[in-house]
């Protein structure tokens, strides 16, 4: 096992081309505290302006989520989170999962709705819908020896090998079709593809938001606010290994530099910060992030 503690800080920030009134958001924004995978140690976050209301609670998949609401005119609002994670890695040892045949039986026999269940991971989602392309695209990872964990492998490295990495090339409305066709996109793409052509084959999936630690390339210094939320997936593999997470955009395992946010089916389960205002004209956003290991 492998332990990380970092400091991460967060600004996300929206200016408007004309101010904004009655504005009311919801953020799910601070890192989790997740039973052998991460430990939040200390967090807070500030709004500015300072809002007029001010909720907390809970939602379906247990994450802690703020409601918010400003009344007077703004021209921008700054959202400022820091905290302090220690994050622990622990490698699978060995591959239990079912081949593909046997995980309907894994499945029927899981007798919970928990946030955690499978059931609520295989069909249709807000974002992720059945899409014909899609399921071909999985079929060709789904060889009938495989194992579940070995198809999700697959079709994770398949899906870094035929997408090229662009931040211009797609929205956060892409629908999995069009990123599909385009073979391009950003990590919210990349999880969506992957989660639904593993739902397609009857193989629990969903997303997962969080931060990523970036390296800088060697001989140079690491850049400030240079890292960023990002995106990911994660597989059940079966009542033996359960969850597995995998990062489509990097092709690995999720690890130490993997911090966890929220889970939920798709984007619109996790998204960090939504809402609605009274305003007119477009909108700028601006995100910076620092993800700084500790010792």
């Amino acid at each position: 096992m492998t332990q990380v503690l970092y400091d991460l800080t967060l600004h996300m920030g929206y200016i408007y081309d004309t101010p904004a009134s009655g504005a009311r958001h919801i953020m799910r924004l601070m890192p989790l505290s997740l039973p052998d995978r991460q430990r939040l140690i200390a967090g807070s976050i500030k709004v500015l302006p300072t809002p007029d209301e001010q909720a907390h609670f809970v939602d379906f998949f247990e994450h802690p989520a703020t409601s918010f609401m400003l009344r007077a005119p703004h021209e921008k609002l700054d959202i400022l989170m820091q905290a302090r994670v220690q994050v622990e890695s622990h490698s699978i040892a060995a591959d239990f999962s079912p081949v593909l045949a046997k995980l309907p039986d894994e499945v029927a026999g899981v007798w919970s709705l928990k946030p955690d269940a499978p059931h609520h991971f295989l069909g249709n989602s807000p974002r992720l819908l059945e899409t014909r392309a899609v399921s071909d695209y999985a079929k060709v990872c789904a060889e009938p020896s495989s194992t579940v964990l070995q198809i999700a492998t697959a079709l994770c490295e398949k899906i870094h090998r035929d997408f090229t990495y662009d931040a211009e090339a797609t929205t956060v409305d892409t629908t999995p079709l069009e990123a599909l066709q385009l073979k391009s996109g950003v990590c919210q793409d990349f999880a969506h593809v992957m989660i639904l052509a593993l739902r397609s084959l009857g193989i629990p999936a969903g997303y997962v938001s969080g931060f990523l630690r970036t390296i800088p390339p060697p001989g140079k210094e690491r850049l400030e606010g240079a890292d960023a939320m990002h995106a990911w997936v994660r597989v059940w593999c079966g009542e033996t290994i359960g969850w597995v997470e995998l990062d489509p955009t990097n092709n690995i395992p999720a690890g130490t530099d993997h911090i966890v946010v929220a889970y939920g089916r798709d984007y619109a389960d996790v998204a960090p910060v939504i809402g609605v205002l009274k305003s007119y004209g477009g909108q700028r956003a601006v995100q910076a992030v620092d993800v700084i290991p500790l010792g």
